[in-house]
């Protein structure tokens, strides 16, 4: 059966979320379709690759993700559909897509453009309705890629809107927050194998974590190590560095939002 993941940053209050589907539905209803988040931050290009990068490696070969954080939508961005490892996706062409395609880029990509797949008339301020979501359930009905428009060179696409971490000399790394989850949890782009590999080789030092001006600590393993109310830091379920309270909200309590600086050091 076929599967198609939608993300948007639509959230629940209004109808597009619902029609969404029932495009998809009113061109094959035995399309299965998944919610995997629609409430991105408006416009956060950057909170929506973030969430479709952690989310695409749980889904089965052949699924079909449709992800729409679009703020040119009806401008000149291109619409995209791509082929990446047995899992396709139809994204706007504004880094979206970035994370979750594999690196180095193997992916077959063309610009959506062939007009026949959408629905008429095409909006100019709802192309998930009109565009994306008509294109993917034409894919999960078999219609090949190589009949939504001409293919694109990979090289081309938007890409370096995700920020990168960096090492600052051998006893430390920097980072940003990037998003905050909904416990309040803040999510860097600090992944775990970059811990370790400041780690490499520097036995009997301790790995510090300094958010802003905020002196959190060392990494613990739960966050049960830390006292109630207390900030801690902690390798998240995505591999990747996170600070949070224990029994409470980091966000609130460290008014600390995305963009701000992390640092983790060797004392």
């Amino acid at each position: 059966m076929a599967l198609i993941a939608l993300l948007t940053d639509f959230g629940t209050c209004d109808e597009y979320v619902g029609v969404m589907k029932g495009v998809i539905a009113g061109i094959d209803p035995g399309i299965r379709v998944v919610d995997i988040c629609h409430h991105i931050e408006p416009q956060n290009i950057v909170h929506g690759a973030f969430i479709l990068q952690a989310a695409v490696p749980y889904f089965p070969e052949g699924t079909i993700f449709v992800a729409v954080v679009d703020p040119g939508v009806g401008g000149r961005r291109r619409i995209l559909a791509a082929d990446c490892d047995g899992r396709r996706f139809v994204v706007p062409d504004n880094g979206l897509i970035e994370g979750a395609l594999n690196k180095p880029l193997d992916a077959d990509v063309v610009s959506v453009e062939n007009r026949r797949n959408f629905l008429t008339p095409v909006s100019r301020t709802f192309h998930g309705r009109d565009i994306f979501a008509p294109v993917a359930a034409r894919l999960a009905a078999g219609l090949p890629l190589a009949e939504l428009g001409p293919p694109v060179d990979s090289a081309e696409l938007v890409t370096g809107i995700m920020p990168r971490y960096r090492f600052s000399g051998r006893d430390g790394i920097e980072g940003v927050v990037i998003a905050a989850d909904r416990f309040g949890n803040l999510m860097t782009n600090i992944d775990e194998r970059a811990i370790e590999r400041l780690c490499n080789g520097a036995a009997g030092r301790q790995v510090n974590v300094v958010l802003a001006d905020t002196d959190i600590g060392a990494i613990v393993d739960s966050y049960d190590q830390a006292a109630q109310n207390a900030p801690l830091a902690i390798i998240g379920s995505r591999g990747l560095l996170e600070i949070a309270v224990n029994c409470g909200n980091a966000r609130q309590m460290l008014q600390v939002g995305k963009n701000r600086r992390v640092r983790v050091q060797l004392l």
